[in-house]
């Protein structure tokens, strides 16, 4: 006896709503622009400067008590990480601290790295610094740049990719359900003003390529019932579509968000923005595959070539059940 998440028969009619969801959509990525442009993000030490350190002693690390030690001292945003590495001597337990710039100041002051020295000795009596490495707004500001670029090529890149493998209605519902998902992104980072830093710019790009895997699949079911299904108009075909690769589309999406929420509550302070984008990536992922590209796509409508032959381009497999 089988687990199943979605009936085979299931005929949901996602469209009967979709003025409304595309007005949801549309209101909560106006609220994520107003967010960013009026409190803007909480930029982390990648993006707004500051100070790396490297520290080594014989007791093991103890993130908790480093960052006890530091918070008395009133820096701002701090990030302690524990380095492993398989060279390392087994009396040798090496952390990454980075404390952001203060304000008015492009780098943290001698005199800041020297309270945070003593400090963290009262935890570690033997521990060093061994590196002090400091990023400038300049650098930062820099990085910036370079991270908007890489986002935007990124969507560039996939609507190039669309428009040649299918039709440019498939191509700009697509990129517009991306332009949605990160913009909501930053959005509740901003709104919630969550740490935004380079491994977030990573979690975007992963859910750059999440939401447009999930899209591509629903969009290679749409192409194939276009051509088996002559007689029937865009909107009955996308709904077939949606309802065909349903299974596949839970079944990914909770699988992943499995694995998310337990590095959610079990990974630390570390990876926990990364994580948290990645989750909320998914789930506007998911969503906007199905309430954004193919809304668009129905507003659009697709020429529909009848002489060209049904053919299987791999989401054959796509209504397996789960």
């Amino acid at each position: 006896m089988r687990l199943r998440l979605v009936k085979d028969d299931l005929n949901w009619d996602f469209f009967s709503r979709s003025k409304l969801w595309l007005g949801i959509s549309g209101l909560m990525v106006v609220i994520a622009l107003a967010s960013f442009f009026i409190q803007g993000l909480n930029y982390g030490i990648d993006f707004r400067g500051g100070t790396t350190i490297r520290t080594e002693s014989a007791e093991p690390v103890d993130v908790g008590a480093y960052r006890d030690a530091l918070a008395s001292l009133g820096l701002g945003d701090i990030v302690i990480s524990e380095v492993f590495d398989p060279n390392f001597r087994d009396d040798q337990n090496v952390a990454m601290v980075r404390i952001g710039a203060q304000d008015g100041e492009e780098a943290v002051s001698t005199e800041v790295i020297d309270s945070a020295e003593a400090a963290l000795k009262e935890v570690a009596p033997d521990i060093r610094f061994t590196s002090v490495e400091s990023v400038g707004p300049k650098v930062s500001q820099e990085l910036i740049q370079t991270a908007v670029l890489a986002v935007g090529l990124a969507i560039a890149a996939v609507l190039v990719y669309i428009w040649l493998r299918f039709e440019w209605q498939f191509a700009l519902g697509a990129v517009i359900a991306l332009i949605h998902d990160v913009a909501l992104t930053i959005g509740i980072f901003s709104e919630l003003q969550i740490r935004f830093d380079l491994a977030i710019i990573a979690a975007l790009l992963t859910i750059v390529g999440y939401s447009l895997n999930d899209t591509v699949v629903v969009f290679d079911r749409v192409r194939e019932n276009l051509i088996k299904y002559k007689s029937k108009d865009l909107k009955e075909v996308l709904n077939m579509s949606i309802n065909e690769t349903m299974s596949r589309t839970i079944m990914t999406s909770l699988t992943t968000l499995l694995a998310l929420i337990a590095l959610l509550v079990l990974g630390g302070d570390v990876i926990r923005g990364f994580v948290f984008a990645m989750t909320w990536g998914v789930i506007v992922g998911t969503y906007s595959s199905i309430f954004v590209a193919s809304a668009f796509l129905l507003r659009l409508g697709v020429k529909r070539d009848w002489s060209k032959p049904a053919d299987t381009p791999g989401t054959q497999f796509g209504d397996i059940d789960a």
